[in-house]
């Protein structure tokens, strides 16, 4: 992942991560992504890895899906907002690209010493690391919290003491759907650029316009964090086609429109945050 991640930090595009909520999620991401031939990162989220068959059968049937499918393009299995170092270590063992630890609400002398074990253990299976200082607000999977903006200091002490590969200083941005415009803050993006060279994460991108985008971008956010925004898509295709067609029980043909929504945002995104690169 970090070479993905250094390529886009290097030319000035993102790598969107889209957080699966089952293999409808992960068989449209890969093929849309084959499709627009972008990079792109799969994430799956702590807090329903057992809803989705844990660690192992995540691990398995992403591989299997990359071959079957033929995928070229890089593709990245990552461990979204990791609640402990047992739980990154369980995916890194059983094969994850990349993991991210998730210490933003402890203290940052305790997120350091945990996301730090963590990176070790990932160095020895070649595994990238994602922190995180701050709170990212709103709501991810029906857990709430609230906005807490990165401390420049902490996340320059994170990314030096640590060694971790990208950072995800929250700075404005919201998990969920935003109630009234987002306000991220650029001057404070600015400031920590100057400081520190690791590629910055975005969390809770839904939302944003592509003027925040793409000046996000600018200061060195190299992976875009997507997860609202597709189930949106996904639930109101579902919807509609249950609700115009009251009779039909037919599984493929119900899933069929929901597919084809998400991978328009898909691909829309990709477009949005430069990783596009299908030739014309």
């Amino acid at each position: 992942m970090f070479s993905v991640l250094d390529d886009a930090f290097e030319k000035k595009y993102a790598v969107p991560q889209f957080n699966m909520n089952g293999t409808i999620w992960l068989d449209t991401i890969l093929k849309t992504a084959e499709e627009c031939q972008a990079p792109v990162i799969v994430g799956t989220t702590d807090r329903i890895i057992e809803e989705l068959g844990g660690f192992k059968l995540l691990v398995q049937t992403f591989n299997t899906k990359k071959e079957e499918l033929k995928i070229t393009v890089p593709a990245i299995l990552h461990l979204d907002h990791g609640q402990s170092i047992e739980s990154c270590f369980r995916a890194i063992d059983a094969g994850y690209d990349s993991v991210m630890f998730d210490g933003s609400n402890l203290s940052i002398e305790e997120n350091i010493e945990k996301t730090k074990k963590v990176v070790d253990y990932a160095k020895e299976k070649e595994v990238t690391v994602e922190g995180e200082v701050g709170s990212v607000g709103g709501t991810e999977d029906g857990v709430y919290s609230d906005m807490l903006y990165a401390d420049i200091d902490e996340c320059l002490r994170l990314v030096n003491e640590t060694g971790i590969n990208s950072l995800a200083p929250a700075l404005g941005s919201v998990h969920g759907k935003y109630r009234g415009e987002p306000n991220l803050g650029f001057n404070e993006m600015k400031d920590l650029r100057k400081t520190t060279s690791v590629p910055f994460v975005l969390h809770g991108a839904s939302g944003i316009s592509n003027e925040d985008l793409k000046k996000a971008i600018s200061y060195g956010h190299a992976k875009i964090n997507y997860n609202t925004e597709l189930n949106i898509a996904w639930s109101n295709a579902l919807r509609k086609v249950l609700n115009e067609n009251p009779e039909l029980y037919a599984p493929m043909e119900i899933i069929k429109p929901s597919k084809e929504a998400m991978a328009e945002v898909i691909k829309n995104i990709f477009k949005r945050t430069g990783a596009y690169q299908k030739k014309k």
